[in-house]
């Protein structure tokens, strides 16, 4: 049998808020952080078309674990709509597919909006990663089929105008999983009878994290080799200090502000990270919670069940 290789890269744990600029992909994104933490492993929590740019949260490490709890979290973002033009992608990529010489007003826009807030229904575009029996809509597009993509429920919470001109239009929208913006402006478009695509996209915020926690790539490039954009000659004879880009890593505990929080001590953590049920104690603890996070000196410890006072671990995190 062949031997298992070893891990390559360090066992380095947290999350990059990453600035993403537009035209970077965002597997090519969590490539280019893997590599500047040398990271063992990463992924991201929720695809940013390579068109927009925004927030792309990076997890590495443990903090991988914690992913889910970030693509359930509400998104804000920031969009212009171009009006007088669909396209097949609806956004700027594409070719027109229809178009028109009529531009709403503001008045007809506010009048709309609170079709698009609450639970709604809304249809994926063409160009998504949705699957249709087992193949990416994407490629089904791309070979210049239409497929029919069955709408599902998703959640806006504001929809709000930030400007308006006569050609485009400039809003803000707090989202729940699944929204597609892009869909928002193809729909908005027909509903005006005028048609609209993406001009602009943005990603602004991905709960809980925020603009405070944004970094960007040359920052963390900076951070890495001191000043200079790429390694030089002998880098790799000399030993790498860590410690500054480290510094810029969010705590993987923060993707766990949504569930119910208990403190253990030292001892009860060694227990939790073995897989044994630990008593939980405190007069504020919680006596039931059907998902919640244990920690120890503000570390990460793992994620867990609260029955009749005890914590029962389900994922454990490297101490």
């Amino acid at each position: 049998m062949a031997r298992r290789g070893k891990k390559k890269g360090r066992p380095v744990s947290g999350w990059v808020v990453l600035d993403k600029p537009v035209g970077m992909g965002s597997t090519e994104a969590v490539s280019k952080i893997k590599w500047l933490f040398q990271a063992e492993k990463a992924g991201h929590a929720g695809t940013l078309d390579p068109l927009a740019s925004g927030m792309l949260p990076i997890a590495l490490g443990e903090a991988t674990k914690t992913v889910p709890y970030v693509q359930d979290g509400a998104k804000v973002y920031r969009f212009t709509v171009a009006w007088g033009e669909e396209r097949s992608t609806d956004d700027l990529e594409g070719p027109v597919t229809n178009s028109s010489d009529r531009r709403p007003t503001e008045a007809e826009l506010r009048a709309l909006l609170p079709k698009y807030i609450g639970v709604i229904m809304q249809t994926p575009p063409q160009f998504s990663a949705i699957k249709i029996a087992g193949e990416r809509a994407y490629d089904l597009a791309r070979d210049g089929e239409t497929v029919e993509i069955p709408a599902r429920e998703i959640e806006i919470g504001r929809l709000d105008i930030v400007e308006h001109g006569t050609d485009k239009t400039v809003f803000e929208v707090e989202c729940g999983k699944g929204t597609y913006v892009r869909s928002l402006a193809r729909d908005m478009g027909r509903d005006l009878g005028c048609f609209g695509h993406i001009a602009e996209l943005r990603r602004v915020e991905v709960e809980p994290f925020t603009p405070e926690d944004f970094v960007t790539v040359a920052e963390l490039e900076a951070a890495r080799f001191g000043g200079r954009t790429e390694a030089g000659p002998d880098e790799a004879a000399i030993p790498v200090d860590f410690s500054a880009i480290d510094a810029l890593l969010v705590e993987t505990a923060v993707a766990l502000d949504c569930l119910p929080q208990v403190a253990v001590s030292d001892d009860a953590a060694t227990k939790i990270r073995l897989g044994n049920p630990v008593i939980i104690r405190g007069r504020d603890a919680p006596v039931e919670a059907e998902e919640a996070c244990a920690t120890a000196r503000g570390k990460l410890v793992a994620i867990g069940a609260i029955e009749q006072g005890m914590f029962k671990p389900k994922r454990v995190f490297a101490g």
